[in-house]
């Protein structure tokens, strides 16, 4: 949602004079460059655990975070107060990364973005507000959740269902004179269901989450994650950990897109290639992966969880292809890695809040669809895996080394799926693994949970892959 620009100077009490004369004090001990940025943030949540209300709140999180850029040097300071003397003093405190006059860098100056945004390009309008409404209005559909969940299944004896929103006002100002605002909503759904069998005990979750208003709140979606949180859940109950080895895998569409974005797509952020940290630091414009293969990080997709009209920098959403047709073109920039690189930004420079500077982060990033079918790629591994459900992935960016707990699975043989599998881990190496996709579907599906990336602080992202075969990884199980 985008708001006419006097609302957000309402919202932090502060005009076009106030915002210049703040860049001049970040400037005034010799910084190259400044940026302001501004987040009035509203969150509300509302737990039902078996048929009662157990926890809901609401609270504001409000404040300006200064940056001052000298050199290689950072300066950042913040404020939970946007009176002129508490900013003034945030300014001061970042400018003092600055002790002498540096040279005016790139950071802001490249081709400097001076248009006001653009609401009728808004990528997430709220349609129906979540805030200025009772929080018990929103009770009603977490029971008929509740409810549907409990009909699709007898071995059910728990149900927690949580709703969790937050609208956030952001102003950005730098001393490039780039003035941007905008209004982020999110909706956040998660459901966990506890089943019992005899004495065997499973469980099941799922998250929905959209940048949107409270429409998202639909009959519609009721259906979706009720059968959803049930679905698979016998095969849960039958499932055994398979003898490990190396094997191929097969990735299931969507959700194995974590995979994706763990084990190659933080390598792909350029502050860990700038610095030589990245197992892909050397491989641009090299072939990493198959010819057809396009990999790809998006701010534009509508209502995503991951998009932005704009990062936390002011640099508009875009989409960002890191490989195309199985060539590495591009790394995940912000600002200074852009000026390190001779490059424009790419529009992931994002942060948690305003206490914190941005870094160049992911947003939706997936693998775009090929051409075969998941039901071949499937059929033709004589003994695999298939998997399609991750938890607990650890990745070494340096080495490109990764481990994930597989959830559930299937046991691939003869080209069939036979056995239910869980309990499992896969272990390969990144670079090997995109060497290694020996088939891509036509399947992709960007998955619509509630996942949140955290590199050394958080922010909403979202992950999607078509189904894909890798040839040869390592499957930890008996």
């Amino acid at each position: 949602m985008i708001h006419p620009k006097a609302y957000y100077f309402n919202t932090f009490q502060v005009d076009q004079a106030i915002l210049d004369r703040l860049v001049e004090e970040g400037l005034r001990s010799g910084g190259s460059y400044c940026d302001l940025f501004f987040e009035n943030t509203a969150y509300g949540n509302l737990l039902l655990r078996d048929g009662a209300v157990s926890s809901g709140g609401s609270h504001v999180d409000y404040g300006i975070g200064v940056r001052v850029l000298s050199g290689e040097k950072t300066g950042y300071a913040y404020s939970e107060s946007t009176a002129w003397a508490d900013m003034c003093e945030c300014a001061r405190a970042a400018a003092q990364i600055a002790d002498k006059p540096v040279e005016v860098s790139p950071f802001g100056s490249r081709n400097p973005s001076r248009g006001e945004p653009n609401p009728s390009a808004d990528r997430y309008p709220e349609k129906e507000p979540w805030l200025g409404v009772p929080m018990s209005s929103f009770l009603p559909f977490l029971q008929k959740l509740e409810a549907d969940i409990k009909r699709r299944d007898s071995r059910i004896v728990k149900v927690i269902v949580n709703l969790a929103f937050q609208v956030s006002d952001i102003l950005m100002y730098n001393s490039s004179r780039e003035l941007k605002w905008d209004t982020r909503p999110m909706g956040s759904v998660a459901v966990t269901a506890i089943f019992q069998q005899g004495d065997k005990i499973e469980n099941k979750s799922t998250s929905r989450s959209f940048r949107c208003g409270a429409e998202m709140l639909s009959e519609d979606l009721i259906a979706d994650m009720a059968a959803d949180v049930v679905k698979g859940i016998d095969a849960r109950f039958e499932a055994r950990r398979p003898k490990g080895g190396q094997m191929p895998v097969v990735m299931g569409a969507g959700a194995s897109g974590i995979l994706l974005h763990e084990a190659m797509g933080h390598a792909f952020e350029a502050d860990f290639n700038r610095k030589g940290t990245s197992i892909f630091a050397d491989k641009m414009g090299r072939q990493i992966c198959p010819k057809g293969i396009n990999i790809l990080d998006d701010g534009t997709l509508p209502g995503n969880r991951g998009s932005l009209n704009f990062d936390d920098e002011g640099i508009p959403g875009q989409k960002t292809y890191m490989v195309e047709d199985g060539v590495l073109t591009s790394y995940l920039h912000d600002r200074i890695s852009a000026a390190h690189y001779g490059v424009k930004p790419t529009g992931n420079g994002r942060r948690e809040s305003f206490r914190y500077a941005p870094i160049p982060r992911m947003r939706a990033t997936y693998m775009e669809s090929g051409t075969a079918k998941a039901d071949d790629l499937i059929g033709s591994v004589q003994k695999g895996i298939y998997v399609d459900e991750f938890s607990n992935g650890q990745v070494q960016i340096g080495e490109g080394d990764f481990t994930f707990y597989v959830k559930a699975g299937w046991l691939i043989e003869d080209g069939r799926l036979t056995m239910p599998v869980k309990d499992i881990n896969i272990i390969g190496n990144g670079p090997a693994a995109l060497a290694d996709m020996q088939g891509v579907a036509d399947d992709l599906i960007v998955d619509p949970g509630a996942w949140t990336c955290g590199k050394e602080q958080s922010v909403p992202v979202s992950c999607g892959i078509p189904t894909v075969l890798i040839g040869k990884l390592t499957v930890g199980g008996e």
